[in-house]
């Protein structure tokens, strides 16, 4: 157990997705001013930090994961002065700023990409990993885009290839260029400069391709989701090269030249062991494991998933656990029960009381529904476009946030980029604030509970039955703080054998069973369906 507090690890991280969050200006998308207008309620709401999906310039292919200006902000969301502003508000009530950095490629409309494709004698065309036709006239090896199709595009002024792991709009970068690289860490230096607290790094085990291009061999049978080519490959040479080692070591570097500086990396595939490589001292300071995001409702997957990860772990790496993100449906959709928020209080419980650093995506605090997508014509991703019915894209989870009951769920006065949820009429920002029992209210009561005890934000874990079926159950331990957590993933009453486990001393710190009493019996403990208990031992 770690006796010193750290912003990163022992706090809680809130994701926003800019252009679905706040629209001060009436064009439908969310801006920086209407983040800033709702610091006060990030603030309220007990998280540490907020981590901003890109605001960088983007002609939005694939809604800001194509950047065409690293040191920039899109006009649609505001200007640099606008962003200064949010960073020193935010600072001002206690809150860090984390920005999203997609340095695995750029847009094609990049100055880099524009100048790269003229001509093989430009300055920036070794920016970018192009490659002469194959032997018969094609592509230059068989690697497949994860956005689906073949990863190379022919660029008929050069007779050259360039390639692309997602959208052609997208041209992967070529770290193994010396000036590019540098470029690239100068990025992290100049958002450090600005006051920028951390980073999350889009994809970075990308970053590196074997430099001899060979093609990857036949994965058989193909793995989950099964309809893309990409699924098809087995990736030993498209991502995970041993460069990646060192240029994270590098960009650890330059991060700890600056106070308390954060980097988190989504790894892809998505699993715990390259989560635990990745991690290791002196490289990223976490990364993303979504073998937990990926659980079924069901105790025994999710403790099965902590247990994993935590086995693989050293004594100085710390895990995070997210349940909700951009890229997913939201654990709403994934696990409630129509309007039923009962849930969502376990979900929001386990994610809040592990030994983990959580990360929580706007709107999951209230219990949003992904918007429902029934047509191909209604999508705007173009992935979901492409793989339609199989896949509908990702517009789902990126509705506009449901502030009110007023037109547009107050997110805009004018007409949303996305369509807002039918229910934000009822289900919203300002119903739940008046509501003591709504799922918003009952984030603020754990978040308020981790922050209060050392043993919920930094203690040690331990598991109480070695086969949770129903029921999940362990403890935290700091010092003398002691926290017990039992949740009962099941429907119906359940017991729970502790034999004898809890003294008479234990006080309930948290119930969503507020007016019964602690049943306790014989060493065995009684749990309405789907209920919270948290119990404090000092």
């Amino acid at each position: 157990m770690q006796s010193n507090t750290l912003w990163w690890r022992d706090g809680v991280i809130y994701q926003i997705y800019p252009r679905s969050f706040m629209d001060t200006n009436g064009d439908g998308m969310g801006d920086l001013p209407g983040i800033i207008s709702k610091l006060d309620y990030i603030a309220d709401l007990g998280v540490d930090a907020v981590w901003l999906s890109p605001v960088y310039p983007s002609p939005d292919v694939d809604f800001g994961y194509d950047v065409a200006d690293y040191r920039g902000i899109d006009p649609k969301f505001g200007s640099m002065q606008d962003f200064e502003t949010l960073i020193t508000q935010a600072h001002q009530r206690g809150i860090r700023i984390i920005l999203d950095l997609v340095l695995n490629h750029t847009s094609d409309q990049h100055p880099w990409f524009l100048e790269a494709r003229q001509s093989t004698d430009t300055p920036t065309h070794d920016y970018y990993l192009w490659a002469e036709p194959g032997p018969k006239g094609g592509p230059p090896n068989n690697w497949a885009a994860i956005f689906g199709g073949s990863a190379w595009e022919y660029e008929p002024a050069i007779n050259q290839y360039y390639l692309h792991l997602f959208y052609k709009e997208q041209p992967d970068v070529n770290w193994r260029n010396p000036t590019l690289h540098d470029e690239l860490l100068d990025v992290f230096r100049y958002w450090c400069e600005k006051g920028v607290d951390g980073f999350r790094l889009d994809v970075f085990n990308l970053y590196y391709k074997h430099a001899d291009l060979p093609d990857n061999p036949p994965q058989v049978p193909p793995t989950p989701p099964f309809f893309r080519k990409f699924d098809q490959q087995q990736h030993l040479y498209d991502y995970d090269q041993p460069e990646m080692l060192t240029v994270l070591a590098e960009i650890r570097a330059i991060l700890d030249q600056y106070p308390e500086r954060f980097a988190v990396g989504e790894t892809f595939p998505e699993n715990a062991e390259s989560a635990v490589k990745y991690s290791t001292s002196g490289l990223l300071h976490e990364a993303f494991n979504f073998e937990f995001t990926h659980c079924p409702w069901l105790a025994r997957p999710f403790m099965a998933a902590v247990q994993r990860y935590e086995s693989l772990l050293a004594p100085d790496q710390h895990p995070c656990y997210v349940l909700g993100n951009h890229d997913l449906a939201r654990p709403a959709t994934r696990y409630a029960k129509g309007e039923d928020d009962s849930r969502l209080k376990v979900a929001a419980a386990l994610l809040l009381t592990l030994r983990d650093t959580p990360f929580i995506y706007y709107g999951d605090e209230i219990g949003q529904r992904d918007i429902p997508i029934r047509k191909k014509e209604d999508i705007l991703d173009p992935i979901g476009k492409s793989f339609f019915p199989f896949f509908k894209g990702r517009d789902g989870c990126r509705a506009p946030m449901q502030w009110n009951a007023a037109p547009q769920a107050g997110f805009t006065t004018g007409t949303p980029w996305l369509p807002v949820h039918a229910n934000s009429a009822t289900r919203n920002v300002a119903a739940q604030q008046a509501d003591p029992d709504s799922l918003l209210n009952f984030y603020k009561q754990l978040l308020a509970l981790r922050k209060a005890h050392p043993a919920l934000h930094r203690g040690s874990l331990t598991f109480l039955q070695d086969s949770a079926k129903f029921i999940l159950t362990y403890l935290r331990a700091a010092e003398n703080d002691i926290c017990l957590v039992a949740l009962n993933f099941s429907s119906y009453e359940r017991e729970l054998i502790l034999d004898n486990f809890i003294p008479r001393d234990w006080n309930v710190l948290l119930s969503t069973e507020k007016n019964l009493p602690l049943r306790f019996t014989e060493g065995v403990l009684t749990l309405k369906p789907n209920q919270v208990l948290i119990l404090h031992h000092a």
